[in-house]
């Protein structure tokens, strides 16, 4: 498994700033947990998905194309990181 960080830099209060997702080996998410910045959280995973929030169909691009983009920053964090913030979505949800 990889972990990774995505922050979206915009003033959107309707849009997630921060997306961490869990990676398995074939590039595709496995969990996914979005921040908003008024704090509300969600989170999906292979079993759980709702209108706003799934894993993607895709495999996940690589860190480097989406920090390319000036919005965006991407980072690998480790599962540790991960795992507190899927807890704090689920204690949200």
């Amino acid at each position: 498994m990889r972990y990774v960080k995505v922050v979206w830099i915009h003033d959107s209060v309707d849009d997630p700033m921060v997306y961490l997702s869990e990676l398995g080996d074939d590039g595709y998410e496995t969990r996914k947990v979005q921040f908003y910045w008024d704090g509300r959280s969600e989170w999906a995973d292979e079993s759980f998905e709702t209108a706003t929030i799934g894993p993607s169909g895709i495999p996940f691009p690589l860190l480097g194309e989406i920090a390319s983009q000036p919005e965006f920053t991407a980072q690998v964090i480790t599962p540790e990181e991960f795992e507190r913030a899927w807890n704090e979505a689920h204690t949200d949800f």
